[in-house]
């Protein structure tokens, strides 16, 4: 093994943060915690993990739950497609297979999460390469445009044979995550800036990529009913979960005269998206059905932020209790 690779090994053993997960043989626990990563910060998926493992401690528990309820599990960890690969996956399979090539192959799981399991579950030498690792290549060796493709390949190549892959994709990733950041990176604390050849402008390391978004304008009808609010099982984006209509806001004058009622602008909310930002106007109207209470349901975070919205109006008329507690007793973000 090079000095390089053992320093870096030996800073991890020695600073990586005391993670739920980290140290975490059974494969189900290790797939839960790197799916969750995929687009949640460390610190914010720590209560979701638990509270997930919690209520479905095996693979076979998750798969035999409905989604709807491993839905409202997930809720308030956002990007919900998630939580439905899941539960597809653990209906597909007993036990999760043991190489790369057959879990790239399971619902919801790409290159990098698949690579996470063979490596940490298994010991498969497979580098897994996250946005972290790309990055501490980059400004290792001072390459500006490489290709994701051109890094995993690196990455590759520069797994040591006497360590365990595991543990060597997650030194590499722990240092991508508490030293060598996006911006303003700690090199005084990086065990391999005697050697990175990228520490004197590591902003250009690698190149930042732009990224298009798009604006879209929404309606969403709050419609209140006698027993509460009228809400629909949602598709695309939120699928599975439920909330109330939303679509274009120049369709809110036909989707309104079709429904016969008259709703009024109670406010509105934004929300990001990874590619996209919504703008979305809360209108609110009387209702001649049930309805019921929207806080029982698996919601999108966007819908919750709808509801809030509206909540002058379901207050007044006191048919639906108020959201006192966040879902399930954690910090939604």
């Amino acid at each position: 093994m090079k000095a390089w690779q053992e320093a870096l090994l030996a800073w991890y053993r020695k600073h990586a943060r005391p993670l739920p997960w980290r140290g975490e043989k059974d494969p189900y626990r290790i797939l839960v915690s790197e799916v969750l990563l995929q687009q949640t910060q460390v610190r914010q998926a720590i209560p979701y993990y638990r509270r997930f493992l919690q209520r479905f401690p095996t693979l076979k528990a998750l798969g035999e739950a409905p989604l709807e309820e491993v839905l409202r599990v997930w809720q308030g960890a956002g990007y919900y497609r998630r939580a439905v690969h899941l539960h597809r996956l653990a209906q597909q399979v007993e036990a999760l297979p043991q190489s790369f090539a057959q879990l790239k192959g399971l619902p919801g799981l790409g290159p990098y999460t698949a690579a996470a399991v063979a490596s940490m579950a298994f010991g498969e030498r497979v580098a897994a390469v996250d946005g972290n690792v790309r990055r501490v290549l980059a400004r290792l060796f001072a390459l500006e445009g490489a290709s994701p493709k051109a890094l995993q390949g690196l990455a590759q190549s520069l797994m040591p044979e006497e360590a365990h892959p595991g543990e060597w994709n997650q030194a590499l990733m722990e240092l991508g995550a508490t030293v060598c950041l996006p911006r303003k990176p700690l090199c005084g604390a990086c065990p391999l800036a005697s050697r990175c050849r990228g520490k004197e402008a590591p902003e250009r390391y690698p190149l930042p990529q732009r990224r298009k978004v798009r604006e879209e304008r929404l309606a969403a009808l709050v419609l209140l009913g006698r027993k509460g609010v009228y809400l629909e099982r949602l598709e695309g984006r939120f699928q599975g979960l439920y909330g109330v209509p939303l679509f274009p806001a120049e369709e809110l004058p036909v989707r309104a005269e079709a429904l016969g009622v008259a709703p009024r602008l109670l406010g509105e909310v934004r929300h990001a998206l990874t590619h996209r930002r919504l703008l979305v106007e809360v209108h609110g109207a009387f209702w001649e059905g049930e309805g019921e209470d929207p806080w029982k349901r698996p919601l999108p975070k966007l819908m919750e932020k709808v509801l809030r919205q509206a909540l002058p109006l379901l207050a007044h008329e006191g048919v639906v209790p108020l959201p006192h507690a966040k879902p399930h007793g954690v910090e939604p973000f």
